[in-house]
């Protein structure tokens, strides 16, 4: 399928979604939240979900009522954070940010995940959707095109570095799938966040990335870096000048992530239902959506939680079995 069109499905809710109650019947407005809340983010600063949720976070205050508290719990790829929150008691006071990747993309590695994304989990809202683009350093590297960087490549089997925010990430698994797709060997150095990815990229720590456009244009600007291909079907607003993956010579390669808000299993669903209110009012807000326009991540306006969670479960059920399929190892 191609990205563009995803992208509309993503982003355009049938009328009659929009028309779903926003509340669970005979559940008043009021009865919940009472507590502040938190909202786990299972990577650390500086990277699209951190950004994200900050964004998010003082509006979504001022729409619940209660202080909204953010906490870095990073590690694995954001398993250890989304499973922190998958082991809380559904009361309520807690969420995390999760991403695709311990959704559908982790499970796909050999390593055992300590929770079950559909049966640990109670989906509640998308915030964003994510393009992704691969960047390579400028520090000791002299290629300026993908074709370019993957005879480099070829010239040195397994001497290439990437890095992401950890194993199972969206961002490792794109930048490994960028090296089989090109039949090249490079070594997986895994962070902690992508503040740490763009910081050895720019050093020449490691040799290529992949992440969203609006993270990666300062450094192409100042040409520390430089994005050889967006991974979407046109190119993107925000860095004109870089082809598309398929311009780039790699028609079949795909990459994307999204973002969304989800309790622990067993979540009431009047809490559920609120929460996804609250998220609809945030991200519809015009200097809300603006910003996400601006980093190349649209707001996924106009879902409810039964959408969402059908969608969870797409996503969980298509690239888990095509990561596994790609092999790709830690």
């Amino acid at each position: 399928m191609r990205l563009t069109l995803r992208r509309r499905a993503l982003l355009a809710a049938p009328a009659a979604l929009l028309a779903a109650p926003a509340l669970g019947q005979g559940t008043s407005p009021g009865a919940w939240p009472q507590r502040p809340i938190r909202i786990v983010v299972p990577f650390g600063g500086g990277g699209g979900s951190d950004v994200t949720t900050r964004i998010i976070a003082p509006r979504l205050q001022d729409v619940l009522g209660q202080p909204v508290v953010i906490e870095n719990r990073a590690g694995a790829g954001g398993v250890v954070g989304t499973d922190y929150v998958a082991k809380q008691p559904p009361t309520g006071d807690v969420f995390v940010l999760a991403t695709l990747s311990p959704i559908g993309l982790a499970p796909g590695l050999p390593t055992p995940m300590p929770f079950d994304p559909i049966r640990d989990l109670t989906p509640v809202a998308p915030t964003v959707f994510v393009p992704i683009g691969l960047a390579i350093t400028q520090r000791g590297v002299t290629a300026r095109t993908a074709q370019e960087f993957v005879a480099l490549m070829k010239a040195r089997p397994g001497f290439y570095q990437y890095g992401s925010s950890g194993v199972g990430s969206s961002g490792h698994i794109a930048a490994a799938t960028f090296a089989i797709k090109t039949g090249t060997e490079a070594i997986h150095v895994p962070y902690r966040g992508g503040g740490q990815v763009f910081t050895a990229l720019q050093s020449g720590e490691i040799h290529y990335c992949a992440d969203i456009a609006s993270l990666l244009k300062p450094f192409h600007d100042a040409g520390t870096a430089r994005i050889i291909f967006m991974a979407t079907d046109d190119r993107s607003s925000l860095v004109p000048d870089v082809p598309t993956a398929r311009e780039a010579g790699m028609p079949d390669y795909k990459a994307y992530s999204w973002y969304g808000i989800f309790g622990p299993a067993g979540l009431a669903r009047p809490i559920v239902d609120r929460m996804a209110q609250a998220l609809e009012t945030v991200l519809s807000d015009a200097t809300i959506k603006r910003r996400f326009e601006e980093m190349g991540t649209p707001a996924m306006t106009g879902w409810n939680p039964d959408r969402f969670a059908a969608y969870v479960r797409e996503e969980n059920a298509t690239w888990a079995p095509l990561v596994r399929s790609l092999n790709i190892r830690e």
